[in-house]
């Protein structure tokens, strides 16, 4: 079959704090996100007025539209993130462009920070959710239908672009038409709706002496019931595919030990290292087998770096090298 997409992702849509490539091409100066633990959203504008119940914003690209129900928000002099919930928004005038006023959900007051000139995030856009929620892909398998008259009425067959055919025939007198392109005009939509299944008509032929006029319910009836063995033949030709032999002898692991890292903790993960050749296996953390202190994360990020606390930034440089040790970082709840 065909697959036919209505969809385009936008991985700026989805809940994120910038992206970043993890080292892949070398160690970048920085690629921590400490901002907010929240969604910032995309940059779309600045305020340019705050009214007793509204605020105006003006977008940076004028293509920018703004829904009933987006979300914005912006970060306030102590760098917190603020969400505004939008109950409507609307163009400041009919002859504005890239102009907007939204109404906020929550009362103006709890919005600190709030004025003019402050850039707005939006992390919600409602035309975006519309969108997530219709179907985004239909996938569709090709036939072609021949439509034939027999003494005694007419004969469908429907051939799938895999070979498979099915075939219905009806009785039914031929009654010729008043309007000929009319009539076939109607042959050909009648039996064109396939729009329910998995099949999509690539082309109708009409091998017939004139355009008859066939009832609309004839021929949907026939429609079906080729259909209907069409289907029946896909399932007796389907082949299902044979299941893959397993490699002999299995491929060795890279190493014969496995720390609790490995995370091995049920007896099925720990048959499977054996029989790649792993000889000794620790159980996973959570087995609580592992005595004292443990790594608790191994990470190529390192905190340190990012806030220029790394005595290896401090080499060669005068006055700052050796004032910087490797002490311990602390992890407070709450802070």
């Amino acid at each position: 079959g065909a697959t036919t997409f209505t969809f385009t992702p936008d991985p700026l849509q989805n809940f994120n704090r910038e992206f970043t490539d993890y080292f892949v091409t070398g160690r970048k100066e920085d690629i921590g996100a400490f901002d907010t633990p929240k969604n910032p959203g995309q940059a779309i504008g600045w305020v340019t007025k705050v009214g007793p119940d509204f605020v105006e914003l003006e977008v940076s690209d004028p293509a920018t539209v703004l829904h009933n129900g987006d979300g914005l928000c912006y970060y306030d002099l102590h760098k917190e993130l603020v969400g505004m919930a939008i109950n409507v928004a609307e163009p400041v005038s009919a002859r504005s462009v890239g102009q907007w006023r939204v109404y906020p959900k929550d009362p103006m007051d709890g919005f600190k920070d709030l004025r003019k000139g402050t850039e707005v995030n939006r992390n919600r856009d409602m035309d975006w959710v519309r969108t997530l929620e219709k179907k985004s892909s239909d996938r569709r398998i090709g036939l072609w239908a021949h439509l034939s008259e027999t003494p005694a009425g007419f004969s469908l067959m429907l051939t799938d672009e895999d070979g498979n055919v099915g075939c219905a025939d009806v009785e039914q007198p031929h009654q010729r038409a008043t309007d000929a392109a009319k009539a076939e005009a109607s042959l050909r939509e009648q039996l064109g709706r396939f729009g329910a299944t998995i099949f999509a008509v690539h082309d109708i032929a009409l091998q017939l002496s004139e355009p008859w006029f066939v009832p609309a319910s004839v021929l949907n009836a026939l429609r079906r019931d080729a259909l209907a063995d069409l289907e029946d033949c896909r399932a007796r030709n389907f082949a299902r595919l044979q299941r893959a032999v397993p490699v002999e002898p299995p491929v060795p692991y890279p190493d014969d030990t496995l720390s609790f890292l490995g995370n091995v903790f049920n007896q099925k993960a720990h048959d499977f290292y054996v029989r790649h050749g792993v000889k000794v296996i620790d159980a996973a953390y959570e087995a609580h087998e592992e005595e004292g202190e443990v790594s608790l994360m191994i990470t190529k990020h390192c905190v340190r770096f990012s806030m220029s606390l790394c005595p290896k930034q401090a080499k060669g440089v005068t006055g700052v090298q050796g004032t910087i040790k490797a002490e311990p970082l602390m992890l407070i709840n709450g802070k």
